[in-house]
């Protein structure tokens, strides 16, 4: 039924403000009924009882059964008594019954006139009262009053205990009507104004709320349609500006991902078209017999050497597809990391020789023994090593270390001197298809993947691995793993 954030917000509001002043209407209308009938009844009380008292003052035992004669007897007195208790309030009525037959004998009005009435009292309210029921309702009686009225009474008795009259003290139920006419009138236009600003508030609520919200789903409709460079606009610091920020960067990262992406495809194709050009031309050549007999075994070694380049640059994407889906399964088990590392340095000999490199091996002892998948961490230090005498500067340092810590773990550096890392490249290095090198006039033959493999192993190892470097002067690379 309500499509929108707005209709939503603003008819819970409505119901939530509608519901409340209910139930405050239902609350008021009940306490002032209370408050105005324990504060009328005890007027009518006091008045009916004080008629009453009044009026037994003055009874004789001669005039038992005649309460019409008694009060003729004492007018003046009693026509003062009923204008004084009348003046206790501006709406009470106060009637002198006469049990016999329930015809009012005397009465005065809420303006303070007394006067004779021909009204009488229906039979019913008369046995009601004598059977001790002081209190109850009139709706109307003739000469007196043609309204809803609430009485209490008194009954006036003789010198030897015998009822012969009852004093009625009457008030309007209309002024208590009225008053709470009043009370819910004035809480219906204040729920009003209330409402009114609920609107304006929730409106103003939600816009701020939904406006982000609109701005995001427009971004993420031009991310759909390739447009990277969208960016929701940040206001404030609460939960929704934090969304908008974290949806900005997570378009950075995507635009940065597509970047690299592009990036790596244009390098993936680069290094499969290279080898094959060069396999298919010489492969062509040896055919046609243009190379000569004896400098086909050279020409045959290149292409295997760029047949193990595709090997190494297929392998590696699989790596990554494994990995990624979780095919790859680690096998923790001990085993010398000082021994790998020596075996790792002795591979590169002939590269450290070329490259007249002063190399620097470091191990707290004879052996340390560490837990993880030797396959993985080889393929790690292997990878490390490699890129270290790759871009190391001619004559320059190569180190390794392996030390402790104190919490009892392996800290494993492969450092070398060298042209390093540029400092806005530095959080990028272990991104996938990120390659530092993008002028590729060092790394001819990697495809940008390594290092990308290296982290996501560590992640699987539950462990980290860092670089520190310092543009033009060197780079280092570092891991941790447990010691057994």
């Amino acid at each position: 039924m309500f499509k929108s954030v707005y209709a939503k917000y603003i008819s819970t509001f409505m119901l939530i403000i509608f519901v409340s002043f209910l139930i405050l209407v239902l609350i008021v209308t009940g306490m002032v009924n209370n408050y105005a009938s324990n504060t009328k009844e005890e007027v009518l009380n006091h008045a009916a009882a004080g008629a009453a008292e009044f009026l037994e003052a003055r009874t004789s035992s001669g005039l038992k059964t005649d309460f019409g004669q008694m009060i003729d007897n004492v007018s003046d007195d009693v026509d003062r008594m009923l204008r004084t208790l009348a003046a206790m309030d501006d709406d009470v009525t106060i009637l002198l019954v006469d049990n016999a037959d329930g015809s009012v004998i005397r009465m005065v009005t809420p303006s303070g006139e007394t006067a004779s009435s021909e009204a009488v009292i229906p039979r019913h309210i008369i046995l009601e009262v004598n059977a001790g029921n002081s209190a109850g309702r009139l709706e109307s009686l003739a000469g007196v009053f043609d309204t809803d009225h609430f009485f209490r009474t008194a009954p006036v008795y003789t010198d030897d205990g015998y009822a012969c009259g009852t004093v009625f003290a009457c008030s309007s139920t209309r002024t208590q009507d009225e008053l709470l006419g009043v009370m819910i009138k004035t809480i219906l236009i204040a729920s009003l104004w209330v409402m009114l600003a609920a609107l304006v508030a929730v409106y103003l609520l939600t816009e701020r709320v939904i406006g982000p919200l609109k701005d995001m789903s427009r971004m993420a409709k031009q991310f759909a349609a390739g447009n990277y460079e969208a960016r929701v606009r940040v206001r404030g610091n609460d939960e929704v500006s934090q969304l908008a920020r974290a949806f900005n960067n997570m378009a950075e990262s995507i635009s940065r991902l597509e970047l690299m992406r592009n990036t790596f495809v244009a390098n993936v194709s680069h290094d499969l078209r290279t080898p094959m050009t060069t396999i298919s031309g010489f492969i062509d050549n040896i055919l046609s017999g243009a190379i000569p007999e004896e400098k086909r075994g050279y020409y045959l070694e290149l292409i295997r050497t760029e047949v193990q380049r595709l090997a190494r640059l297929v392998t590696s994407l699989l790596d990554i597809s494994r990995i990624q889906a979780g095919d790859r399964k680690f096998d923790h088990r001990p085993f010398d990391i000082c021994e790998m590392a020596r075996r790792i340095l002795i591979s590169f000999e002939a590269k450290i020789e070329a490259k007249h490199l002063d190399v620097e091996f470091i191990c707290d002892e004879e052996r340390m023994t560490v837990l993880a998948d030797y396959d993985a961490i080889y393929q790690i230090l292997y990878n490390l090593c490699d890129n270290a005498v790759k871009f190391s500067k001619e004559g320059g340092k190569l180190s390794v270390s392996l030390r402790f810590t104190e919490e009892q773990r392996a800290v494993i550096s492969v450092y070398n001197e060298g042209e390093g890392i540029a400092k806005d490249d530095l959080p990028f290095v272990f991104e996938r298809f990120y390659k530092g090198d993008k002028s590729r006039g060092l790394d001819k033959s990697g495809a940008g993947l390594g290092l990308f493999i290296a982290k996501t192993i560590m992640d699987a190892h539950h462990e980290r691995i860092w670089v520190e470097s310092e543009q033009g002067r060197y780079c280092c690379f570092k891991f941790i793993l447990p010691l057994v």
